[in-house]
């Protein structure tokens, strides 16, 4: 994996740094697709003279290399994730945990939207909200 990202950033112009290595890869061992205040957290005690906005320059970078994926699921900051593969994504609304759908066929409403709109699609992201089942656990027992 590093191997991939360390030429990668090179053949685009960029410095490879630990930090940079680092951040791309709690990207890529992780599900919870973490903000960059996450991030940051998470990488702080092993790098502890790195900036928070040394998580943001890098993921705009990854980004750009197309190695990340930027989610806005309705939260005051930003969600990434390592898996860049077009998939839609759920928001617990009560403990904020964001999950991955995979196996959901969404291309019949794409193309209603594409004959509605006469737009060539380029691009979609879905993301749908409600309550994980560990929530509903905790609110069944409460209730």
């Amino acid at each position: 994996m590093e191997i991939c990202v360390t030429s990668l950033l090179r053949d685009k112009g960029f410095k490879v740094t630990p930090q940079r290595l680092a951040i791309y890869s709690v990207l890529v061992a992780t599900k919870a697709h973490p903000s960059a205040e996450m991030i940051y957290n998470e990488l702080q005690p092993v790098y502890p003279t790195m900036s928070l906005a040394t998580v943001y320059k890098t993921i705009e970078i990854l980004k750009t290399l197309e190695l990340v994926q930027v989610l806005n699921v309705g939260e005051d900051s930003f969600r990434y994730d390592a898996n860049t593969s077009n998939h839609p994504h759920i928001r617990c609304m009560n403990c904020g945990r964001v999950d991955d759908l995979f196996g959901i066929d969404s291309s019949e409403f794409i193309d209603q939207v594409s004959a509605t709109t006469n737009y060539t699609i380029q691009g979609q992201q879905f993301y749908f909200y409600g309550v994980c089942p560990k929530c509903q656990g905790v609110a069944a027992a409460v209730s």
